[in-house]
C-alpha cells in the first residue's frame, strides 16, 4: 500500500506544473478549510481537488480495488473518504470555487 500515495501524486504534480507555468499561484493542501483541498488560489477564493481512482471510489473505474488484506479497515477508510468529498461542498457556503476532477482526466 506504500505505493499508493495520498498527496504529491502524478496527476496532482502534473495540474499545479501546468498551473505554475501559466502564471498561476497556488497554496497547497489547506488543513483548515473543509475536505482539506489539494490546491487552494486565494487570489481567486477558489479551490481544486484531484480525485485519485483508488481514494475516492469512482464508480466503473478499474482503479477502485479493494485490497484484500484488512477489509474492515480498508472498506471504512474509503466510506470516511466519501463523506469527506460531500463535507466538501460546505465550501461553496464559504463563498469558494469548487473544482473536482479525476485523476485519470489529467493523464
Amino acid at each position: 500500500m506504500a505505493g499508493i500515495r495520498g498527496k504529491d501524486t502524478r496527476p496532482e504534480r502534473l495540474l499545479r506544473q501546468k498551473l505554475h507555468a501559466a502564471g498561476i499561484r497556488y497554496r497547497l493542501h489547506a488543513p483548515d478549510l473543509p475536505g482539506k483541498p489539494d490546491l487552494v488560489f486565494p487570489r481567486f477564493k477558489a479551490v481544486a481537488f484531484v480525485h485519485g481512482c483508488f481514494w475516492h471510489r469512482h464508480k466503473d473505474c478499474h482503479w477502485c480495488s479493494t485490497p484484500s488484506s484488512n477489509t474492515d479497515f480498508w472498506s471504512a477508510k474509503f466510506e470516511r473518504n466519501v463523506v469527506r468529498d460531500r463535507d466538501a461542498d460546505r465550501l461553496t457556503l464559504l463563498k469558494l470555487a469548487l473544482r473536482r476532477t479525476q485523476a485519470k482526466r489529467l493523464l
